[in-house]
Parts: C-alpha cells; sequence; structure tokens
C-alpha cells in the first residue's frame, strides 16, 4: 500500500496515510480512462440542433423562370441550397450523443485515474478543511501553502462554505465523493482529498 503525506491547511505536515491498493494502486487502464472522458464530454451534448432542408424550408413550389431560352441556368426551386433562404444541403438534426459503459468500467476508469494521480505525486492528502466563513481569500491561501494552483478540492459531503469560497479562483473546482468523475480528475493537475474523502471513497470503491 501507498504511503502519502497528510498536511494541514498551513501546508504543514503532520503524518501519513496508507491507501488502499484497491482504489490508489490499481493497474492504470488508458483505455479506459479515454472512454470515460469520451463519454462524459458526449452526454453532456445537448443534441438540439437543427437546420431545414430543402423539403422543410417555406417556398419554392414554382418554378422560377422557364427551363430554356432565358440566358439564366435552370432552376428548378427558389429554395435549393444554392439559393438565398434556401435549404441546408446536409442539415443537422436533432440526435442523441449518449455513449454507453459498463458500471464496472466506469468504476475501474475512476480507480485508475486516481492511481494515475498517486503515481504522478499528484495527490495530497490534508487532514481536515474546514472554514469559518465564505472568505475567497482565505481558500487561496491555503492552496498556496499547499504550492498548488491548478486542484479539484474533494470533499466527503457537501461545504458551502469551502464551495462559496472556491467558486471565483481560476482553475479550482470542488466536489464530493459522490460526484468525482474521471474527467475532472485528469482535467486538474492536482487532486486535493481530505482524510474523511479518502476513507468515504475507499468504502465505495474497495
Amino acid at each position: 500500500m501507498a504511503n502519502v503525506a497528510v498536511y494541514n491547511m498551513e501546508g504543514n505536515e503532520v503524518g501519513t496515510i496508507e491507501l488502499n491498493d484497491a482504489v490508489f494502486g490499481v493497474e492504470v487502464n488508458e483505455h479506459l480512462i479515454h472512454l470515460a472522458v469520451v463519454r462524459q464530454l458526449a452526454n453532456k451534448r445537448q443534441g438540439t440542433q437543427k437546420a431545414k432542408t430543402r423539403s422543410e424550408v417555406r417556398g419554392g413550389g414554382r418554378k422560377p423562370w422557364r427551363q430554356k431560352g432565358t440566358g439564366h441556368a435552370r432552376q428548378g426551386s427558389i429554395r435549393a441550397p444554392q439559393w438565398t433562404g434556401g435549404g441546408v444541403v446536409f442539415a443537422p438534426t436533432p440526435r442523441d450523443y449518449e455513449v454507453k459503459m459498463n458500471k464496472k468500467e466506469r468504476r475501474a476508469a475512476l480507480k485508475s485515474a486516481l492511481t494515475s494521480r498517486v503515481q504522478d505525486n499528484k495527490l495530497v492528502v490534508l487532514d481536515e478543511l474546514k472554514l469559518d466563513e465564505i472568505k475567497t481569500k482565505e481558500m487561496q491561501k491555503v492552496l498556496t501553502n499547499l504550492k498548488v494552483n491548478k486542484a479539484l478540492v474533494v470533499m466527503p459531503q457537501l461545504d458551502q462554505n469551502v464551495v462559496l469560497s472556491a467558486r471565483n479562483i481560476e482553475n479550482v473546482a470542488t466536489a464530493t465523493t459522490s460526484t468525482i468523475n474521471v474527467y475532472d480528475v485528469m482535467k486538474y493537475s492536482t487532486v486535493i482529498l481530505t482524510k474523511d474523502a479518502v476513507a468515504s471513497i475507499e468504502e465505495v470503491y474497495a
């Protein structure tokens, strides 16, 4: 099992914690991580784009001029694609972008993502993260003490003081152990977990 240092909010090392290899020490499967990221980004798409084809555009039923003798190129409709106001040739239509992934694959992908952060020394464990008030400056001070600038902060449950304090800091996001996902773990260069969050993740995924 991997041992990582535990820090306090002042950035001082106050101990170590042993991480469960079933979650933080698995074999990294880059293919599953890729699939999980593609799935998450695809499932966020609304798929509501729409444009009209020439069969759906209003008008154009009458031939604009006779076939021969005008000097113009022959035309059959004023709603053909080459006309202003005409239909779109291969018009986009509403579609479902959903990508499916098995539950076991999703769990394995998250474990792989967390393991990669441990291997790269990009996982920081805090003994606790508590703010007495909503204060962006205080949250920034904690990140500065930890020498972190682009981070995902994971808590065991929702803490409004932490969430609202981190909201305006660029390249910083917050999540709970129930909302943590592969995309965010890979997007942010450092993952900050509280000791309680580590225990919660290990309880669910081990």
